[in-house]
């Protein structure tokens, strides 16, 4: 079994000093290493700038000095522990710290596949991008299919993810991305399995993934974004006093997928988990609920070296 790196992200996505700048810590403290009980496990956050919810002048995403920061870190630490064999989770966040993340593994690792997880698709180009921020935008920045004038560093990143090393678990979003004209990545190439077809066969569809997925690649990296979950499951997703999409994934659907994924000759390199505001969660039962996801799903599976 492969040692855990925990690696915490005290980013927020709009650039606030609270909610998910505080799930890392609030994660570690529910007991998170402890969920990988029969591993060696080490846990430490990243150290990045103070939050910033102006857009950015580079980019024109929210809180762009932490995020660049961000992006930098993880691209390192990530790529180094796939490197030495260990298994980083990446915990806290949004699903922005894909950017460090993927560019990383391309950089120092090479080919690996991304499993993603979401209840949307995450493909806003930055030209309609309402608000600003990065994680309505990641997969299409990283697959290049959006983005097109995107400059500085991180543009000078992007992309690094080919179509077919991507699968899409889930989305719900198809009526919000309608409002945008924002198309399927199914119409690009990407296999996608929208979220009825995963909640009436949550293994059967994370089966059929990760086989499509081992087609191209013997290495990918799994990623969830809790806002997959139905928000009456998990309700600390999202922005405070703003109504939740319906509809999700139970956590039970959600565990089946995950443990399904882990059936094939492709191994996993490593995970991470994404979405969660502690501000919306004052008893911290939804933490606790996490923290048993992980025993009870990622960390019982066979994580390979």
């Amino acid at each position: 079994m492969a040692d855990i790196e925990l690696i915490g992200v005290p980013f927020d996505g709009y650039g606030r000093a609270g909610n998910q700048t505080r799930a890392a810590r609030v994660l570690h403290e529910a007991g998170l290493a402890d969920a990988f009980d029969h591993h060696h496990v080490t846990d430490h956050n990243l150290d990045l700038p103070e939050p910033d919810p102006a857009r950015g002048a580079s980019t024109g995403l929210i809180n762009e000095p932490a995020l660049l920061a961000m992006t930098d870190a993880l691209n390192l630490r990530v790529g180094e522990a796939v490197t030495a064999g260990r298994f980083p989770v990446v915990y806290g966040g949004d699903c922005s710290s894909l950017f460090g993340i993927v560019t990383g593994l391309r950089d120092h690792v090479g080919d690996v596949g991304l499993v993603f997880i979401d209840g949307h698709e995450d493909t806003m180009p930055l030209d309609v991008s309402e608000d600003g921020e990065a994680a309505n935008t990641e997969i299409g920045l990283l697959l290049g299919v959006t983005g097109r004038l995107l400059g500085g560093v991180l543009g000078d990143r992007l992309p690094a993810l080919q179509p077919e090393h991507l699968v899409v678990l889930g989305p719900r979003d198809d009526a919000w991305r309608r409002r945008f004209n924002v198309g399927t990545l199914a119409d690009g190439g990407v296999w996608v399995a929208p979220l009825a077809e995963v909640a009436d066969d949550p293994a059967g569809a994370g089966r059929a993934a990760i086989a499509e997925l081992a087609g191209h690649v013997n290495r990918w990296w799994l990623h969830i974004d809790l806002d997959v979950l139905d928000p009456v499951e998990f309700g600390a997703q999202g922005l405070p006093d703003i109504e939740d999409e319906p509809g999700g994934l139970t956590w039970v659907q959600l565990a089946d997928v995950v443990v399904s994924l882990f059936g094939s000759p492709a191994h996993c390199v490593g995970a991470s988990l994404a979405i969660y505001d502690p501000d919306q969660d004052h008893d911290r039962s939804d933490a606790d609920k996490i923290v048993e996801f992980v025993r009870n799903a990622l960390a019982r599976t066979t994580i390979n070296p």
